[in-house]
């Protein structure tokens, strides 16, 4: 994923005076999924991925899509595996499958072009992906604790509880969340109108009732006094009277999270997370979980299914031949007591 401020960062990478170049390429290509319509963000991606690429051409001399082939594509999928971010960790399997499929749709696009004669990426294997459940689902009683401790006597700590009940009641990821307008929420009907969710589409969920409570509060009593532009559209709204970025939310989610006393890694997501999890232990249907989440398959929302472990506990107690057997000594005793 791009970092913040990349794109004014970096230097210039390949010839953009060769209009055979892989830097006259990228633009059309980029400019193919824009046609195409596809999301801002993703396009950002593509193109920081290819741009990388581009970059470890040059260092090689390559400076044309024809010069690269199948070897050279396997050379930098093994750069990939063994590159370090700023941090000193590797990239994660997930990332470097990310960047092997931005260079896979970009040269599948060249061939389409008749730009080179043949596909070198077209063989190009995956990276394999070990399973992981989700980071930070907390507890029903944990999820109280962070809501009870917001400081409700000042009008910031109303605006942040309205900001974590969103959150926990609709599932909605944090750029999802600053996208919100306040014509978005409909109190009466009792849903929320998510806009560019992932994949650029929209949704409509619902919305609880404890809720949309704190929301009106905030809307009444905090937003007026925080706006120098009244015509600001933003439902949530910084202390300075603008839309919150999707960082500037995580951020102050994090914060309410370890004033509460709570370790658990992530912010925002972990409403997410959360929420999923308690609404399938609870009985709630995985089909109903994935069109809350905005999940476009349904094994994305199965994951969910392994997190949730109480039901899967009931079941062991209820079931399990050890349980049973023990069960019946019991029942032996007493005969015998009898």
């Amino acid at each position: 994923m791009p970092r913040k401020g990349w794109r004014q960062a970096r230097p210039e990478v390949g010839d953009p005076t060769d209009p055979q170049g892989l830097a006259v390429s990228l633009a059309k290509f980029l400019s193919h999924l824009k046609v195409k319509n596809f999301s801002e963000r993703t396009v950002e991606v593509r193109e920081h991925h290819i741009y990388c690429f581009i970059a470890w051409c040059d260092d090689r001399s390559l400076t044309r899509p024809g010069d690269v082939t199948k070897p050279i594509l396997e050379r930098y999928q093994k750069h990939l595996h063994y590159r370090q971010k700023s941090n000193g960790h590797p990239l994660t399997p997930n990332t470097q499958g990310s960047h092997i499929t931005s260079i896979r749709m970009f040269f599948k696009w060249l061939t389409r072009q008749n730009l080179i004669p043949w596909n070198p990426a077209s063989e190009l294997e995956l990276p394999t992906v070990g399973f992981h459940l989700p980071h930070g689902v907390l507890s029903r009683e944990e999820i109280e604790q962070i809501l009870n401790h917001i400081d409700l006597s000042n009008r910031l700590g109303i605006r942040d509880r309205a900001i974590i009940e969103v959150l926990y009641s609709t599932g909605i990821r944090r750029q999802e969340a600053s996208n919100l307008d306040i014509t978005d929420l409909n109190a009466d009907r009792g849903v929320l109108v998510v806009r560019q969710g992932k994949g650029d589409k929209d949704r409509v969920v619902p919305i609880g009732a404890r809720a949309i409570k704190w929301t009106e509060k905030y809307l009444t009593e905090v937003r007026p006094n925080l706006l120098p532009h009244p015509e600001e559209a933003a439902l949530l709204i910084t202390q300075d009277g603008n839309r919150f970025t999707p960082h500037n939310l995580g951020s102050l989610v994090k914060k309410k999270i370890i004033e509460a006393g709570i370790d658990v890694d992530g912010a925002c997501h972990v409403f997410r997370h959360s929420m999923a999890t308690l609404m399938l232990e609870n009985g709630a249907d995985i089909r109903y979980i994935q069109e809350l989440l905005g999940h476009a398959k349904l094994e994305t929302t199965q994951i969910y299914t392994r997190v949730s472990i109480e039901k899967l506990k009931e079941i062991h107690a209820a079931t399990h031949p050890a349980r049973l057997h023990r069960a019946e000594e019991e029942k032996g005793k007493r005969s015998d007591d009898i």
